[in-house]
């Protein structure tokens, strides 16, 4: 009978919680890289095999890991995250422009000018064993055993009990922001735990994009929704430039002759708007809610593909 190696459909386990910064000694934190999160199964001598949350293969898009195989000792599954520098950070907007390339010559061209990195930070499988009911600490030491660090691939680092000094130095250095982890947890795999809490510099959200309205200067103000039990609900705008690849996405999507929403605000420009089919998926970061439960400094992060339009759930 297969194993969970050859089987090579981990869902991965997903953060449960936002907070602010806290520090706690029942607890690691570590960085968050603004990247994509990256199922590897990698075996001594042979092509890695690279897999995102929704289980489809990433090495093509990513030919400069083709070589990471070579820094483990034994056959290993590995969670963690795919990210490209700008800067000496991470950007977002870098990985997932790869991961929409199809050309093989300009997938090629940029992994040499935007090289991408697997930082992992846990094992879930080490020498045809199962590691995901061992605590979290015992899978961090089998970790750093698994793994020779390299250029395109290396262990993510953790701190334990000081959450609060590692978020400070995230948010000086403009970073994401930090991930808290009880040291004693299991891993379970395709659910939402508390064990795992995000701390973000910047708040972020998934919305579905439900139409746009072209505005001067070649901006566009996307519309915004989010679902209320199987209501799809109007929640406001973000603007973003035309010139993007993913407003090239957006404005090729499927029109509606209507809104997708049983209501929405008069004004804002929504006389205007041109209705989508409320399937795409965006990432918005902004500053803080207001009041009213809007968003304080809205900014279009990004299309995502790993999630679907009806689990952005209104929060508020």
């Amino acid at each position: 009978m297969m194993d969970i190696f050859e089987r090579k459909n981990i869902k991965p386990m997903l953060i449960g919680k936002e907070m602010a910064p806290f520090d706690d000694p029942n607890y690691i934190y570590e960085l968050k890289w603004d990247g994509e999160r990256c199922v590897a199964y990698l075996e001594p001598g042979k092509p890695p095999e690279l897999r995102n949350k929704r289980n489809v293969r990433m090495l093509a898009k990513v030919p400069e890991l083709a070589e990471i195989s070579k820094q483990v000792k034994k056959r290993c599954i590995l969670d963690g995250e795919l990210f490209i520098l700008k800067d000496g950070h991470p950007d977002f907007s870098l990985i997932q422009r790869r991961s929409l390339m199809s050309d093989r010559f300009k997938i090629e061209l940029d992994s040499k000018h935007n090289p991408a990195t697997f930082s992992a930070f846990d094992v879930l499988y080490y020498d045809c064993q199962e590691t995901m009911l061992l605590p979290l600490m015992k899978r961090k030491a089998l970790l750093d055993k698994s793994i020779m660090d390299g250029p395109r691939m290396a262990i993510s680092r953790y701190v334990e009990g000081q959450g609060t000094p590692l978020f400070d130095f995230a948010a000086e250095r403009d970073l994401e922001g930090i991930v808290a982890k009880v040291k004693d947890s299991i891993y379970i795999q395709d659910k939402r735990t508390t064990d795992w809490i995000k701390m973000k510099v910047m708040m972020e959200e998934d919305y579905v994009v439900c139409g746009y309205i072209l505005k001067s200067n070649h901006m566009t103000s996307i519309v915004l929704g989010q679902y209320r039990g199987n209501t799809l609900i109007y929640k406001g705008h973000v603007t973003m430039g035309v010139s993007s690849q993913a407003f090239d996405i957006i404005s090729r999507h499927s029109t509606l002759t209507a809104a997708p929403f049983i209501a929405y605000p008069a004004g804002h420009g929504n006389d205007r708007a041109v209705w989508l089919s409320p399937d795409l998926v965006c990432i918005v970061k902004f500053m803080h809610r207001t009041k009213s439960g809007g968003m304080r400094q809205p900014v279009f992060k990004g299309l995502r593909f790993d999630k679907i339009a009806t689990e952005c759930i209104d929060k508020n």
